[in-house]
């Protein structure tokens, strides 16, 4: 855990996230990944769910399966966005020892999906 001198530059990328502040805890930096990869998980679901209901063209009216197809394929792309942006913050604050940032990607993930789950749901009651 010690400071990078400001002579030696840290070979990692993105320079932004590793030239700051000093090494954290290796569990800490592990467990970002860990997280990252949990949304890079979500991220396969959502265009799983998409390639799905391409292929089973549910819901039968075409114009609502392609508008929930379009918002699954828009928040995967946005959930990979907010994964690379959370990533860096997390591992920057904890070189600076710093409080990590608010988790409000999770709450747009949520209404994205709730969204979503309205569309699906009321194309298949009507």
């Amino acid at each position: 855990m010690t400071d990078t001198p400001s002579n030696e530059r840290d070979p990692r990328h993105p320079h932004w996230v590793y030239g700051h502040g000093s090494e954290p805890d290796p569990r800490f930096t592990l467990a970002n990944e860990r997280t990252f990869l949990a949304w890079a998980r979500t991220v396969l679901g959502l265009l799983a769910g998409a390639v799905a209901l391409h292929s089973f063209r549910v819901p039968s009216a075409e114009g609502v399966r392609v508008g929930v197809i379009g918002l699954l394929v828009l928040t995967a792309i946005l959930c990979t966005v907010f994964a690379m942006i959370r990533w860096a913050r997390v591992e920057r604050a904890m070189r600076e020892r710093r409080p990590l940032p608010a988790f409000s990607a999770g709450f747009i993930l949520a209404g994205a999906l709730l969204l979503i789950a309205v569309l699906l749901g009321a194309a298949l009651v009507f």
